[in-house]
């Protein structure tokens, strides 16, 4: 027994989003299933895996600029398996005081993370499901670190494409911006169909924990409601802020991404 559940529970028989995108990036907390899920997804989408990379690098970007801005806490949601730099390196890289809570719902990525990931007063890591924005935000360990008086940056990074329409994800994002003081920003990205036909893609999680849902421009700008979209708006991934020419094939990503702050 770990943080409240036994090894029997966590589920290793079906493939899950956070250990596929670890494959996906080259990383090896996976199973089969998960890197037989991700060959599959790759077969589909033959931009995933530059895809992955390009949204990874978007997150990089945007963590830097918005504690750049000021911000000095991070909450992020759907944080994933542990991947070098995690996000706690890449804001103390610009500010030391840097506070970061990571929130993840499988137990897996919580294992991974309480074991690899720095732990200090100004690093939390939560098992909370974002499908529960109240129970996230009134998390103890979420509150150690995260002072909502204060601004937040809010990371949502390729979580929301996995709740479907029922799971309501305007609503959980709502739930959450309203938590947040004037000044927060959000950093959002989420997968899309609009640049090719990606059913096959989509069927590649049918088995898996979580199905994707693959959502056009407009809907994922309606995820911002709220916030002010700061430039470029909402762009593919490799071209929010590149700071390099964006490599070959970015056309093709079906990733979105933007930064937007609460005014």
């Amino acid at each position: 027994m770990e943080n409240g559940f036994r090894a029997e529970e966590i589920d290793t028989g079906r493939p899950h989003p956070a250990r596929i995108y670890d494959y996906l990036l080259g990383g090896k907390d996976n199973y089969e299933v998960d890197r037989k899920a991700a060959d599959a997804l790759a077969v589909a989408a033959p931009e995933v895996r530059i895809g992955v990379r390009a949204n990874r690098a978007f997150m990089r970007r945007a963590v830097r600029h918005v504690v750049a801005s000021g911000v000095r806490q991070v909450l992020d949601i759907g944080t994933g398996l542990p991947t070098s730099p995690n996000v706690h390196e890449i804001a103390q890289e610009v500010s030391a005081d840097v506070r970061i809570a990571y929130v993840d719902n499988d137990p897996i990525v919580n294992t991974h993370a309480n074991a690899l990931l720095s732990r200090s007063a100004a690093t939390s890591v939560v098992l909370a499901d974002l499908r529960d924005p109240r129970a996230v935000l009134d998390h103890p360990e979420v509150r150690r670190v995260i002072d909502f008086d204060e601004p937040v940056a809010l990371l949502l990074v390729a979580v929301l494409h996995f709740l479907t329409d029922a799971e309501k994800p305007a609503e959980v994002v709502a739930t959450l911006r309203d938590a947040l003081p004037k000044g927060s920003y959000v950093v959002l990205s989420h997968a899309t169909g609009d640049f090719a036909d990606r059913s096959d893609a989509q069927a590649v999680y049918n088995n898996a924990t979580a199905t994707l849902n693959l959502r056009s421009r407009s809907e994922v700008e309606r995820l911002f409601d709220g916030f002010e979209l700061e430039e470029p708006g909402l762009v593919q991934v490799p071209f929010w802020r590149p700071e390099a020419p964006v490599p070959p094939r970015s056309g093709e990503i079906g990733f979105y991404g933007g930064v937007a702050r609460r005014g």
